[in-house]
């Protein structure tokens, strides 16, 4: 073949792949040898070996979207990404870094994991949504999915405090999903959920919550907001401690030298001095780094709160009158 016909063939080549990426069956098809396409994968060659009989039609470092491209063609039919890239495009944004993409096929398909692809057979293949011409998992499936793989708690807290405070997932789903799918990994995302059944909207919060619970204090109410006795908005602290109106922040100091929600927080406990209510406020390394003394500090302040008159002021849940 010559360079001319050469050229011509590679560029209907590249019009036949998917961005670049192609099946070696397919190349057969096309005219192009077996033994010509792993020749020119070697190294120095001008293609790319990506997977077992799939190449990149160029040397260069495959892209994101040629990685996917290829590992959807490994998949075959009814493949369907999930796990961190597809929580990624549904638009979340609290991810593990992982370089891996994790697939769902078909318990019956005979398709293995290989070189950056995940693969897991599944008797349960939820059906795909379509974002940009790739299949994803529905987003419950994929953020558990996601979350069974993470084997320390605060990446999981991140993940599904996101999904749920943003609107994105139910918690009651997310519990039917775990309880339909493997008990693999599943531990913690069902620990996870229970704090954010309590209303705890982030890792800090989750932190916050075991730090209350060790101090033996009454329950608290996580992220409610709080009126005074005109029926004022005064705050929405992370605990609220109803029985002596006692509120606990866990302020970041970054939130602290922003000049905007510096002069939020100086408002913010105004209106808690005003209303009467005791505020804690404790920064969030302290209850990793210094746990003991947040616990001294909450129970030193509910007994302050305790000792002086419950001013009338009132929390109101979600769904309260």
């Amino acid at each position: 073949m010559n360079r001319t016909s050469w050229s011509s063939h590679a560029r209907e080549l590249i019009r036949e792949s998917r961005g670049g990426v192609i099946r070696v069956r397919q190349l057969i098809r096309l005219g192009t040898p077996e033994s010509t396409s792993y020749k020119r994968c070697q190294p120095g060659g001008p293609w790319r070996w990506l997977l077992p009989g799939i190449i990149l039609l160029s040397n260069g470092e495959p892209t994101r979207q040629q990685q996917i491209d290829a590992a959807l063609l490994h998949g075959g039919a009814d493949a369907i990404m999930t796990g961190p890239e597809a929580v990624r495009r549904h638009g979340l944004t609290r991810l593990p870094q992982d370089p891996l993409i994790h697939l769902l096929v078909p318990h019956e398909r005979q398709v293995r994991s290989a070189g950056f692809v995940c693969v897991e057979r599944t008797i349960h293949l939820p059906a795909p949504v379509w974002h940009d011409g790739v299949p994803l998992a529905p987003l419950d499936r994929a953020v558990l999915d996601t979350a069974r793989r993470l084997r320390k708690i605060d990446p999981v807290r991140a993940l599904l405090s996101e999904a749920v405070q943003r609107g994105r997932c139910r918690p009651a789903d997310l519990l039917a999903e775990l309880d339909t799918g493997s008990r693999r990994g599943s531990a913690l995302p069902r620990r996870v959920l229970s704090e954010v059944g309590e209303g705890v909207h982030s890792v800090a919060e989750a932190h916050g919550l075991r730090r209350w619970r060790a101090a033996n204090l009454p329950n608290a109410m996580w992220n409610v907001p709080v009126y005074d006795s005109s029926d004022r908005f005064v705050a929405i602290p992370d605990a609220w401690c109803d029985e002596v109106a006692l509120a606990w922040e866990i302020d970041s100091f970054e939130w602290h030298l922003d000049a905007k929600g510096y002069a939020k927080t100086v408002a913010r406990n105004t209106r808690y001095a005003t209303a009467g209510i005791v505020v804690v406020q404790t920064l969030p390394s302290r209850l990793r780094d210094d746990p003991q003394g947040v616990i001294a500090e909450l129970r030193a302040a509910y007994a302050a709160a305790k000792a002086r008159p419950r001013p009338p002021v009132q929390a109101r849940p979600s769904g309260s009158a």
